[in-house]
Order: C-alpha cells, then sequence, then structure tokens
C-alpha cells in the first residue's frame, strides 16, 4: 500500500502529515526530514548525504585573503562524490571523466591521469612510415600526407623521395598522383619524431625545411643504415635548415650531403644536440663558406639554422618568446618585461607601467610593483572578489577602499557592497534613503501643520481683541451720554 503524501511533501515523505516531508535534496522517499535520511538522492551522494553539487577543489580563504584548495574537495563520479577518481578515469575540474574534452590533453600527474590546457593543439600521436597503418608505405605521398594533420608525435620515421613529388606507381594496380607541396604544411605542428628524419627531395620554391619549425626532438629508435637519425642529401636548392626549435636528436648520426647551397650548418654546435659522445655529423659538399653567410649578431657561438634572430641555436643577452634580443624591456618599451634566467618574460596584465623603475619582479600577477587596477591580498586584480565561494560555502564579497586595496564587506551584505559597515550593502542603502524621506516628509508635514494652527489661533485672538475693542468702546459712549444727561437733570432742578 502506497503512502500519501500531505500536498506541499511533493509525493516525498516519510509520513502523511505536512511535517514528515522529505528534505529537498531526495529524489524519492525517504526515512525522515534529513538530507542523510534520503532513499535516493536528486543530485549527489556524498557519503550518505544529499547534497546539490560536490564539495569544490577551490575554496575562499577570508584570514589569508585569497583561494585556496579546499582539504575537504571531493570529485564527481557519476551520482557520487569521491575523494579520489577510479584509477582508469582521467580528473578534470572537480570530475571524473572517460576522456579529455577539446582543447585538453591527458597529463600524468604523481600517478594520476589528468587533463591539462595544451599549449598549442594538443598532442596527436599519428603513425610514421613503416609503422601501424604506414607500414608498407615507402615515404610521405600524396595517399597518406593526410594522415599527418595536427599529428604533434610521430611515431615511426618520416621519409621523402624524388619520386613521391613527382609522382610514381606503388604497384601496377595502383597510381599515386604527384603531391601538392602546400600540404607539407601538415607537418607544422609535429614536435617528435621517434624514428629518423629523411630528406632527398624538396620542393624548388621552399628554400628551408620551416613547416619542420616546431620540432623538437629526434629520438631515432630506428636509423637509416642503421646509423643515421638526420638525413639530408642532394638537396641543390635548400639555402638553410631551419629547424629553430631542435634541441636534441636523442640517438643516430646526423648526414647532410651534397646540398651545394645549404648554410649555416658549419655553425650548429651539434654536441649540444647529441646525447652520446659517439654521435657525430657528416656536413660535406656545401659551398655555403664561399657566400659568407654568418649568423645574426644576437646568436651565441652556439651557432643558427639559418638568417635573422629568430634562428639562433641560444641568444648572446636575451630570449623573448624565441627571438634574440639586445635588452628586455624593463624600464621602457611595451610590453613591460622582467629578466629571468636570461629569458624576457612579461610582466602580467593587471601590473600598472611604471616610468623609471622596474614594472614587475616576476611573471604572475602577485608580483607586481603596482597594480594597474586594485589588490586583492598580494594579487594585483581586476576587480574586487565579487560572490567568490569562500570557507563553509559562503559567498565572500570585497569593496576596494581609497588606496585601492580590496576589503570585506560586512558580513550582512549579501549582495556585495560599495564601502565598510551596513551602509555600504545596496539594500541598505536604499533602506536609509526611503526612512530619511519618510521621515521627512513626516517632519515638514507636522512643521505645517503647526504653522497653520499658529495661524488659525492667531487668526482667532484679533477677532476676540476686536469684538472686545468695539465693546469698550460702545460701553464708554453709553456712560459719557448718560452722565451728561445726568447733570442735565441737575441742573434744572437747581434752578
Amino acid at each position: 500500500m502506497s503512502l500519501l503524501c500531505a500536498e506541499q511533501c511533493n509525493r516525498r515523505c516519510h509520513g502523511p502529515k505536512p511535517g514528515d516531508c522529505c528534505n529537498d535534496h531526495c529524489a524519492a522517499g525517504c526515512t525522515g526530514p534529513q538530507a542523510h535520511e534520503c532513499l535516493a538522492c536528486k543530485d549527489f551522494n556524498d557519503d550518505g548525504t544529499c547534497k546539490d553539487t560536490c564539495p569544490p577543489l577551490k575554496i575562499y580563504n577570508s584570514k589569508l585573503e585569497q583561494v585556496i584548495d579546499n582539504p575537504n574537495a571531493k570529485y564527481n563520479y557519476g551520482a557520487m562524490c569521491v575523494k579520489a577518481c577510479p584509477h582508469n578515469y582521467v580528473v578534470t575540474e572537480g570530475s571524473c571523466v572517460r576522456s579529455c574534452r577539446a582543447g585538453l590533453h591527458e597529463v600524468n600527474e604523481n600517478g594520476v591521469q589528468r587533463c591539462k590546457p595544451c599549449e598549442g593543439p594538443c598532442p596527436k600521436a599519428c603513425d610514421g612510415i613503416g609503422i601501424g597503418s604506414l607500414t608498407n608505405a615507402m615515404a610521405v605521398n600524396s595517399s597518406n600526407i593526410d594522415s599527418f594533420k595536427e599529428c604533434t608525435k610521430i611515431n615511426g620515421n618520416i621519409i621523402f623521395i624524388e619520386l613521391v613529388l613527382i609522382g610514381c606507381f606503388r604497384d601496377p594496380h595502383y597510381q599515386i598522383p604527384p603531391m601538392d607541396p602546400e600540404k607539407l604544411e601538415n607537418f607544422r605542428t609535429v614536435k617528435e619524431i621517434t624514428g629518423y628524419l629523411m630528406i632527398s627531395s624538396w620542393p624548388q620554391n621552399r628554400t628551408s625545411l620551416s613547416v619542420f619549425e616546431n620540432l623538437e626532438m629526434i629520438r631515432g629508435r630506428s636509423k637509416v643504415q642503421n646509423q643515421y637519425s638526420l638525413v639530408m642529401v642532394n638537396l641543390k636548392h635548400l639555402r638553410w635548415l631551419g629547424l629553430r626549435s631542435l634541441k636534441e636528436v636523442s640517438a643516430g648520426n646526423v648526414m647532410l650531403k651534397l646540398n651545394s647551397d645549404l648554410c649555416y650548418t658549419q655553425t650548429v654546435n651539434w654536441s649540444l644536440l647529441f646525447k652520446s659522445k659517439d654521435q657525430t655529423n657528416k656536413s660535406v659538399g656545401s659551398q655555403c663558406s664561399q657566400q659568407n653567410q654568418t649568423c645574426d649578431y644576437e646568436c651565441s657561438k652556439d651557432g643558427c639554422w639559418g638568417p635573422g634572430p629568430t634562428m639562433c641555436l641560444s641568444c648572446r643577452h636575451f630570449d623573448r618568446r624565441g627571438r634574440c634580443v639586445a635588452q628586455c624591456n624593463l624600464l621602457q618599451g611595451e610590453p613591460r618585461e622582467v629578466e629571468i634566467n636570461g629569458h624576457c618574460v612579461e610582466c602580467h596584465s593587471e601590473c600598472f607601467t611604471m616610468s623609471g623603475d622596474s614594472t614587475c619582479r616576476g611573471p604572475g600577477p602577485g608580483n607586481c610593483s603596482k597594480c594597474a587596477h586594485y589588490k586583492d591580498g598580494h594579487l594585483c586584480v581586476a576587480r574586487c572578489p565579487h560572490g567568490v565561494l569562500g570557507d563553509k560555502n559562503t559567498l565572500i564579497w570585497k569593496y576596494p577602499d581609497k588606496s585601492a586595496q580590496c576589503q570585506l564587506c560586512h558580513p550582512n551584505c549579501t549582495q556585495g557592497c560599495s564601502g565598510p559597515g551596513l551602509s555600504g550593502c545596496p539594500g541598505e542603502m536604499k533602506h536609509s534613503t526611503l526612512a530619511v524621506a519618510v521621515v521627512g516628509g513626516l517632519l515638514v508635514a507636522v512643521i505645517l501643520l503647526l504653522l497653520i494652527l499658529v495661524l488659525l489661533r492667531r487668526r482667532r485672538i484679533k477677532k476676540k481683541r476686536d469684538l472686545r475693542r468695539i465693546l469698550q468702546e460702545k460701553e464708554v459712549g453709553r456712560y459719557c451720554c448718560n452722565k451728561s444727561r445726568l447733570r442735565v437733570i441737575q441742573n434744572r432742578r437747581n434752578r
């Protein structure tokens, strides 16, 4: 027999009385009115207690005046709140998920898989020549080059030979058309090659390997002739390599052969890239020494990959986001910077641009010499905290004082404030203004009423005085008349 609930209980109760309603967080029945007495939760179950949200990862600490890690934080896992996600799930934004959303990639942090924002394109591992789907491929060609689009890691090798650029037959039954040179842009996102990079043919209108400008590492797990991991042969139109991001050739030797116009390679300190003393560089057949091609002045003695300050292996003075410069914008120039380990690091946007003094001491909003807008604790911010979740799930509201320092609003200001105390609350200001208006109106009304009463009283008094004067004048007239008559009568008698 089903239990009949009171109308206000919305069919969720543990008894027929109006006071027997279940908690609002209950999805079905309950054994009592509390959130931990629900038979099922509407949103999340936190150790047997139904809640609308799990404890957040961050909370606002009013004593430290900053956002800190919540020691009681939990993750959303289905309809449960858990302290840690299952080992086969990924942690992202306080939830346990099966895969990262677009723009994020998995990163292992202390044994926990987490979704982190990608710096540039998200890592995408692709099969190289001789691996997986390209096991039978001879080289990169028009039939497979689209498979390298947006790849950041190549598991295998990258090979370019002349036949695939001019067109050839892979077998009697399948013809491979010539490859469009613009398709080479697919390799601009590649950062790592686990095998080797071999190029023996390159488009004549491309004078460098600029499409590989973001390549950072060649691991050399497989090698050409079992000894070379970087091979450039017979590239007659190549003028410089342009491998500006290459930092490591983990294994295998380098061969640069029969590249008559290739310059700058003789300046490269290859030992900085090699991981073993046994690795060597074999560069022959270049006439570049006759052309007097030298590295940019801002390049260090480690050499360069081509002309200009962006092709240096390392900088003579300072590195500004991959470009070697003579000095950082410490006291002048835009944007203002700070020098850290030979790098020009841009000051945070909330730092006030100083004149004749350093704008910041380091990166981030906590290292500004002066704030451009407001200061919350030690951090420069565009606005003071406005409804930030703090301790015990309370909202933190702050206002800027005269020195642009963020100060806490009165605890009773639930919608922010413009100043200290209750008078700073927007609602209190409205109530105070209304109260003053009402009191002022009443006071004016009382004063007007008193004035009217005084005027009426004065008019009455004046009327009484006038009437009294008239009566007195009449009495005096009668008296005088009677006296004169009496005198006449007496005179007659005397006669």
